[in-house]
């Protein structure tokens, strides 16, 4: 198979991936059937990983590995968590991607990468302590549509 990614675009990545501080482990979950872009996503996120020592992948089937799914609140696929690594240990920030992050959500899938490395969100001091004062969880979902 084509790799999604030309010289080019490996290049601009790899120069970007010079800046991350610690290791990243992405968590892919796919499923065999009803998955029109599983196959496409599963091979974006391993040509990605593979361009920084710092990336590494895991494989699951969101049947096969539900309970996988349900520790990270993973419901569709194809599905990415991006989560930090402190040895052995995941540290979840709770960065999720449901569907293939193609098109303009590539280079969000990339910056994110870089932020779950540097263990810090980049949110403003104000920001920061506003968000401190919440007292019941909040669900953030941000939808893009190819449009």
């Amino acid at each position: 198979m084509a790799d999604l990614l030309n010289d080019q675009i490996k290049g601009q990545v790899r120069d970007v991936f010079a800046e991350m501080q610690a290791p990243v482990q992405v968590l892919f979950f796919g499923q065999k059937d009803n998955c029109a872009y599983c196959d496409d996503t599963q091979q974006l996120v391993t040509e990605v990983v593979g361009l920084s020592d710092q990336l590494e992948m895991s494989v699951y089937d969101l049947a096969k590995n539900a309970d996988v799914a349900a520790l990270y609140n993973v419901d569709k696929a194809p599905g990415l968590v991006l989560a930090g690594k402190s040895g052995d240990a995941l540290v979840d920030y709770g960065v999720r991607y449901a569907g293939i992050p193609s098109g303009h959500e590539f280079s969000s899938l990339i910056n994110d990468l870089l932020r779950v490395s540097s263990g810090d969100s980049g949110l403003d001091v104000k920001t920061r302590e506003y968000l401190k004062g919440l007292e019941e969880p909040v669900l953030l979902q941000v939808f893009v549509t190819p449009t």
